[in-house]
């Protein structure tokens, strides 16, 4: 089984003020999955797609304060803030299955609202029986960051990133691609340096200490959150690719096993 993971900075435009689909690069990306699933089979062997929420879901989820204490009194306000980010990313995952759908792909998007609960920020409940169900019967799987009910804070955001983490810790994958808006992770910032070079295998965050303080890693929690999880993943023996969904067929040549551009990350043994 297969797990991508697409960026919401790929599929949105993230820092829009209001919803706002790219639908160039959504069209090419749906058009290189069914490329390759035309030579996959999906019933025996599975491929589950997290995309992140983008412009759909963080400008709500902001404004509404989700996941931040809150008193009694602000219930109501806070009920509808939960209510207008879960319609929103709900709406924006449809729009990726009907993309699927016009092409002929059986899919499905289930919410995570209506199988996941939090505790503090983490997940508590899963329900992976239907995940698997779903693969089994031959549906391309579709899964995204949204809101859910929170045990203490009684309602949070769960991340397509904490998502993924959850899902490759416990259900077997042979491979886990995150498409990004970047090549991987490198030794200096490309943006700011020619002389930058691409870290093509990492195994340790050890190995960032190594590095220029001006990396593309955002220590704030960004790029190197998911390297954290990742390089935890790996010590699971599950390795993972990141790679920049913005490179025409990259996402289908690392979906069929050909080598790519990118960063893999792997355990040290």
């Amino acid at each position: 089984m297969i797990i991508l993971k697409l960026g919401g900075s790929i599929l949105t435009k993230k820092d829009s003020l209001k919803p706002e689909i790219n639908f160039k690069n959504l069209n090419r990306i749906v058009i290189e999955i069914t490329d390759f699933l035309k030579g996959y089979d999906l019933k025996n062997n599975g491929l589950i797609i997290i995309h992140g929420a983008g412009s759909f879901g963080h400008p709500y989820a902001k404004k509404y304060e989700i996941g931040k204490p809150f008193l009694d009194s602000e219930y109501p306000k806070k009920r509808i803030g939960f209510s207008i980010t879960h319609n929103s990313v709900n709406e924006f995952s449809g729009v990726i299955s009907k993309c699927f759908i016009e092409n002929n792909v059986p899919v499905i998007s289930i919410p995570p609202s209506s199988i996941i609960k939090t505790s503090d920020k983490r997940v508590s409940y899963f329900n992976l029986d239907l995940i698997k169900d779903y693969v089994s019967q031959g549906f391309l799987t579709i899964l995204y960051g949204d809101v859910v009910l929170d045990d203490k804070l009684k309602m949070a955001v769960i991340s397509g990133d904490q998502i993924l983490s959850y899902l490759a810790k416990n259900l077997k994958f042979e491979k886990i691609i995150l498409a990004t808006d970047v090549d991987g992770v490198f030794n200096k910032n490309p943006k700011l340096y020619d002389d930058a070079e691409l870290v093509e295998v990492l195994k340790s965050l050890e190995e960032l200490d190594s590095f220029d303080s001006t990396t593309n890693i955002d220590v704030t929690g960004g790029m190197l959150g998911k390297i954290q999880e990742l390089i935890e993943l790996a010590e699971l023996g599950v390795e993972s690719m990141i790679i920049n969904a913005q490179t025409p067929n990259l996402i289908k040549n690392a979906l069929k096993g050909i080598e790519v551009k990118g960063t893999l990350i792997k355990s040290k043994l």
